[in-house]
């Protein structure tokens, strides 16, 4: 049975709702952002062009990934063909997110892709699993979700020198371990557990053999497939 739509919220209260139900995404946000921050600094990039590449790709994985090409001096067409395989898992993101959002605006639909991250599309199927898919908290998320990464860009560039690498305060593990509360909540049946397992062993065979890009798309699709085959065998009929 399909969950049944909520009906929308008022407008403070799905910004407090939002706030609360982002509130552990900026919490893994902040750090990293300041990490970025701090690195992309000591690779020589400027404050402005530090903060814009935060408000304007917005993109973790591929932001750091750019700085440390830059800082290796690759050429533009490396860069763009790096961080372009880093983001393919958007594909799934968006095949998954599309029947879900019919009837909402092309330029909404545009500010709702270009601020969907990892941990943004993890919130968001989970509440739309629920029957949750007010518009106001969906984009709400969202921009609350960039205004944290933003706001830690911005700490790790005013405060680069006293960070260091970050590494000391534990900045690199604060995305992996949001990633894990994240997901403990949404396993919910053996369907899902099989889909997380699989698909997360194989993207850490794929990340051990170098193989990031292609690898994680590879292993999500693998994922969902294990998923989707223990959901048919557990709800089959019997002959």
């Amino acid at each position: 049975m399909q969950p049944v739509p909520k009906p929308p919220a008022p407008a403070s209260e799905a910004l407090r709702k939002a706030l609360s139900l982002t509130l552990p995404i900026a919490l893994g946000y902040v750090p990293v952002g300041m990490a970025y921050g701090v690195l992309a600094g000591k690779a020589g990039l400027s404050a402005l062009n530090v903060l814009l590449m935060s408000i304007l790709v917005y993109a973790g994985s591929a932001q750091l990934v750019a700085v440390g090409l830059f800082a290796a001096g690759a050429t533009a067409a490396a860069l763009v063909a790096t961080t372009f395989a880093v983001n393919l898992r958007h594909v799934l993101f968006s095949a998954a997110m599309a029947p879900l959002l019919t009837g909402w605006r092309k330029r909404e639909l545009a500010a709702f892709a270009f601020e969907l991250t990892d941990e943004s599309f993890a919130l968001h199927a989970a509440r739309f699993g629920r029957g949750d898919r007010d518009k106001a908290v969906t984009q709400w998320i969202n921009v609350l979700a960039q205004a944290s990464w933003v706001g830690g860009t911005a700490l790790g560039v005013a405060l680069g020198d006293v960070l260091g690498d970050g590494r000391a305060f534990a900045l690199d593990f604060a995305l992996p371990g949001m990633f894990l509360a994240l997901l403990a909540g949404q396993l919910g049946s053996r369907s899902q557990v099989a889909a997380a397992v699989s698909g997360g062993g194989l993207s850490l065979l794929a990340a051990g053999l170098g193989i990031t890009g292609y690898g994680a798309l590879a292993a999500g699709l693998i994922g969902a497939g294990c998923g989707l085959g223990v959901e048919r065998w557990m709800t089959r009929q019997p002959s």
